[in-house]
């Protein structure tokens, strides 16, 4: 799938995506804080990526679905470079991903935000119901 608008493009095509620049944005963002190389490149491998470039083809931005394709879609590792905001590329994400036809249907979409309650706001999201979300931070290997 790719989309273009006032010269920006974006693609699922992972062979496209520069994976050093989103590597070293995520290991410097609040949520993925020291991320390795190896975890994040499995996450891409695994997901439903989309990547967002500039004019000259350059990595301006990324996004990522954990999907099932029929129930569930948990949307993660969404930014945009600091030198490229300011033109509704956030909100045209999102908009993407949400029009992407793996999206279509599904029972529920998740993300989890700080600072962009904004953004998605605008597309329906809502807070979730804390008393029914729960999460671990990490399983200890082999023990279950």
């Amino acid at each position: 799938m790719e989309r273009e608008r006032d010269g920006y493009v974006i693609s699922t095509d992972r062979e496209r995506l520069d994976r050093e620049e989103i590597w070293i944005f995520l290991r410097g963002s609040y949520w993925a804080r020291g991320i390795p190389r190896e975890v994040s490149d499995r996450a891409i491998e695994r997901s439903l990526c989309f990547g967002l470039y500039a004019p000259d083809g350059s990595q301006a931005g990324f996004a990522r679905v954990v999907t099932d394709a029929a129930t569930f879609a948990w949307i993660g590792d969404l930014f945009v470079l600091e030198s490229h905001r300011g033109r509704g590329l956030g909100i045209w994400l999102v908009e993407t991903l949400l029009a992407h036809p793996e999206m279509q249907g599904l029972r529920k979409i998740v993300l989890a935000t700080a600072d962009a309650h904004g953004l998605y706001r605008r597309f329906g999201f809502k807070p979730a119901d804390a008393e029914r979300l729960m999460e671990v931070s990490s399983l200890p290997e082999g023990e279950y």
